[in-house]
């Protein structure tokens, strides 16, 4: 039995002398490039955050079950678990008053498919999956090309489709 705790005893001890090991180059590259400059042992500034877009324009989807984006702000917005600010303009009660879309009926939903009278707890917290947008430099390039431009492009006679 005693002889079982030996190597957990050996790799903990090892472990430990690896986590001791501060000595760490100060002129590291950073792991990727979007961290212009600098080294990963150093603190900068954070850039200012920018202000969402509040255009209240629905903007297209680009796949068929992508969520859509919120085109309004939502800062100060309180969602937990007592309270959720989205509902106050988008559940089924209080949309048409607000001229606000309804949530879609699969929020309704819970996991074994039974349709609930309110929203679904897997589904309450909005912005797991919604999310406002900023009007900001992409930080890589964008290259994706939604079904209908891809459609487009093989049927076309420019392109050498049929």
């Amino acid at each position: 039995m005693k002889f079982c705790l030996l190597p957990l005893t050996l790799l903990a001890v090892f472990g430990l002398a690896v986590a001791a090991e501060t000595n760490y180059p100060l002129d590291a590259p950073a792991p990727d490039g979007r961290r212009p400059g600098g080294t990963i042992t150093q603190e900068f500034t954070p850039p200012p955050l920018h202000d969402e877009e509040n255009k209240d324009v629905r903007r297209e989807r680009n796949y068929p079950e992508q969520p859509p984006t919120i085109p309004h702000s939502i800062r100060g917005y309180h969602v937990d678990k007592n309270a959720n600010k989205c509902l106050s303009c988008h559940s089924r009660a209080n949309s048409a008053r607000a001229q606000a879309p309804m949530i879609s009926i699969t929020h309704y939903t819970d996991r074994d498919q039974q349709t609930l009278a309110a929203v679904a707890p897997r589904r309450y917290f909005c912005t797991q999956c919604h999310v406002p947008q900023q009007d900001v430099k992409p930080l890589v390039e964008n290259r994706f090309k939604n079904i209908d431009e891809l459609l487009y492009r093989e049927t076309s006679p420019s392109t050498g489709g049929n």
